[in-house]
C-alpha cells in the first residue's frame, strides 16, 4: 500500500480515458470497504488519498470523552492527550492507522470494489459519449452472435444489431465492416446499450446525406423518406436554390452518388422522387414511373383515388403493391388506385343504381359518386347528417332519397336472386351437374374450394358463367372476392380457355404447355 499510486492511475486513467480524479474517488471508497471490513463496521473511518506521497492514508476519528459510553466510537481524555496535548472533551480526534494491516482479504475486496467502480466510471463515459448519437450513422467490426443478434465493435463501446433491424437477405460474418443507424442508446445497469439498425429509413437518409455534399450544405433537403428493407425504397427530395436540380444532385454524375448509397443496402432498388408541396403534384411524383390520369382527393378521409391508363395499372401498383405502398407511406396519403375502365364501370354501375333513386338526376349522380357513394346500397346504409354533407341535400330530402333507396336495394336483390336461380338451373341440367361444374372450377390457376363456394354465393354455378360476366364490378361485390380480384380471376379463366383451345388443335401425343391446377397461385399484376 506504501507503493507511489500517481503514475498507475494515470497510465489507468489513459488507457481508459477516465479522469484520475474519478479513480482517486473509486480508490477511496474501495480502500474504505476493505478497511471497515478489517476493523469493524462500527468505527468511523476516513479514507484519503494523498496525492504528494501517492498513498491512501486511512484515519479513525474517535470522541474524546471523561467516561467511555461507545468503545468503538470514544476515547479517554487522557489517551486522547497523549495523541494531542491540546485535546479537550468533546473533540473528534484523527488517528491515522497502518494501511498495510488490512491483510489479503481486505486487499481482495479493494481490487473487486475499485475493477466495479472503474468498469462504472467507464460505462457512464461510454453513455454520455453516444447518448447524443441517436440518428447518427457509426461503423463497426461484427464481433461474434448472440441468439442471431450481431454485436458490432464501435471501438470505444460495443452495439448491438438485433435480429427485427437486421434485412433478411443481408448476411455478415465475424471481422466484416458494418454501416448501421443508432436507433436507441439505454443505459443499464451491465452498461449501456447501443441499439442498431439496418432496416430503418433513417440509415437511407444518412447514406444520402454522407454521399450527397448538396444536402450537408443543406442545399438540397430529404423531405420525406419510405423504405421496404432489403427490395425497394423511395426518397423526396427538394432544392432551396432553383439552379441545383435536386434528383441529379442525390444521382450524381453517371449515378455514382445513387450507386454508392444502392451497394451499401446491398442492391436495394431506390426512387429519387421531386417533392412537391402540393399533395397531388406530390403523389403523381410518388408513383413514377407510371402515369396519372386523375386525382381525386378526399380531405376527410385524408385519402385519394389515383386514375392510371390501364397499360400504366400494373406499374402504378408494382409488384405485390409495393409500388403504391411506398408511395402512400412517402406522402402519408391513404391511397386507391384504380385503371380508367375499372372506374369506367364502376360509374357505369353508380349510373344505374342511383338513377333508379327517385328524385336523383345526372347531376346529384355526378356528385353523390365524388362523395363516395357508389350504389343504391350506399345511401341506404349512410347516416343521414353524413347525407346532408353533400350539396342540394337536407334532412327532408335525404331521408326521401333513403326511403327511395331501400326500395331499389330490395329490387336489385330480389333480380339477383332470380339471375343466381336461373344460373343454378343451368348448371345442373348439363351432365354431371353441379359436381362437375365445380370441378372444372378448380382446374383454374388461383380457384380452391373456398373460391368456388364465394362463387357460388354470388349465383355463379359454372365457369362458363363467370366467363360470360361483363361486369367485373358486380362480379367481385355479389361474390365478395372485391374487383381486382375478380379481374385477376376472369384473366386466369380467359387463359384456361385459351390453353384448352391449344390443347386440342395440338395432334394427339404431342405435349402441351404447362396448364393451370387448383393449388398455383393467380399471377397478380400488382
Amino acid at each position: 500500500m506504501n507503493t507511489n499510486l500517481n503514475q498507475t492511475l494515470e497510465l489507468v486513467g489513459k488507457e481508459k480515458g477516465i479522469d484520475k480524479e474519478i479513480l482517486v474517488e473509486a480508490l477511496e471508497a474501495a480502500m474504505l470497504t476493505a478497511a471497515k471490513k478489517k476493523f469493524g463496521l462500527e468505527r468511523d473511518l476516513e479514507v484519503h488519498y494523498n496525492e504528494e506521497a501517492g498513498e491512501i492514508e486511512i484515519f479513525e476519528f474517535r470522541r474524546v470523552v471523561e467516561q467511555i459510553e461507545n468503545p468503538e466510537k470514544d476515547i479517554l481524555l487522557d489517551q486522547a492527550r497523549q495523541l494531542d496535548p491540546e485535546a479537550q472533551p468533546g473533540d473528534s480526534l484523527g488517528m491515522k492507522l497502518d494501511a498495510s494491516e488490512l491483510g489479503r482479504i481486505a486487499a481482495q475486496t479493494a481490487k473487486q470494489v475499485l475493477i466495479q467502480k472503474v468498469r462504472e466510471a467507464d460505462h457512464a463515459l461510454v453513455y454520455e459519449e453516444y447518448r447524443d448519437r441517436k440518428g447518427e450513422l457509426v461503423t463497426g467490426i461484427v464481433r461474434r452472435f448472440e441468439r442471431g443478434n450481431l454485436i458490432v465493435d464501435l471501438g470505444r463501446a460495443e452495439a448491438v444489431l438485433p435480429v427485427r433491424e437486421q434485412v433478411p437477405r443481408e448476411t455478415y460474418r465475424a471481422g466484416d465492416r458494418i454501416q448501421a443507424y443508432v436507433i436507441e442508446v439505454l443505459e443499464e445497469s451491465k452498461g449501456p446499450q447501443i441499439v442498431l439498425s439496418r432496416t430503418s429509413p433513417g440509415l437511407l437518409v444518412k447514406l444520402f446525406e454522407m454521399e450527397v455534399p448538396e444536402i450537408d450544405e443543406g442545399i438540397v433537403t430529404i423531405e420525406a423518406c419510405a423504405r421496404e428493407p432489403g427490395a425497394r425504397s423511395k426518397i423526396a427530395v427538394a432544392s432551396r436554390d432553383p439552379d441545383v436540380d435536386p434528383v441529379g444532385a442525390c444521382v450524381g454524375m453517371k449515378g455514382a452518388r445513387v450507386q454508392a448509397v444502392v451497394q451499401e443496402l446491398r442492391g436495394e432498388k431506390i426512387d429519387i422522387v421531386p417533392y412537391s408541396p402540393e399533395p397531388a403534384k406530390f403523389v403523381c411524383n410518388a408513383l413514377a414511373p407510371a402515369e396519372v390520369s386523375r386525382v381525386i382527393i378526399n380531405e376527410d378521409t385524408h385519402s385519394m383515388e389515383i386514375i392510371v391508363p390501364d397499360d400504366q395499372l400494373s406499374l402504378g401498383i408494382g409488384r405485390k403493391g409495393q409500388n403504391v405502398r411506398l408511395a402512400a407511406q412517402l406522402t402519408g396519403w391513404k391511397l386507391d388506385i384504380n385503371s380508367e375502365s375499372r372506374v369506367a364501370e364502376m360509374w357505369k354501375n353508380a349510373m344505374e343504381s342511383l338513377g333508379r333513386i327517385e328524385g336523383v338526376g345526372e347531376m346529384m349522380i355526378d356528385t353523390l359518386y365524388k362523395y363516395g357513394f357508389r350504389s343504391a346500397r350506399d345511401v341506404m346504409m349512410a347516416d343521414i347528417e353524413v347525407l346532408c354533407e353533400v350539396p342540394g341535400i337536407d334532412a327532408s330530402v335525404a331521408e326521401k332519397m333513403q326511403r327511395s333507396a331501400a326500395r331499389v336495394v330490395f329490387d336489385e336483390e330480389q333480380a339477383l336472386r332470380a339471375e343466381a336461380e336461373s344460373r343454378k338451373q343451368q348448371a345442373e341440367a348439363v351432365p354431371g351437374g353441379l359436381e362437375a361444374a365445380k370441378q372444372e372450377f378448380l382446374q383454374v390457376r388461383g380457384i380452391g374450394e373456398k373460391m368456388v363456394e364465394q362463387f357460388a354465393q354470388g349465383g355463379y354455378f359454372t365457369l362458363e358463367q363467370v366467363h360470360l360476366e361483363q361486369n367485373v364490378v358486380k362480379l367481385g361485390e355479389v361474390t365478395g372476392l372485391g374487383i381486382k380480384k375478380a379481374r385477376q380471376i376472369k384473366q386466369a379463366i380467359s387463359q384456361h380457355y385459351e390453353e384448352k383451345a391449344r390443347a386440342a388443335m395440338m395432334p394427339e401425343g404431342a405435349p402441351t404447355a404447362p396448364g393451370g391446377t387448383g393449388s398455383e397461385p393467380t399471377p397478380e399484376d400488382a
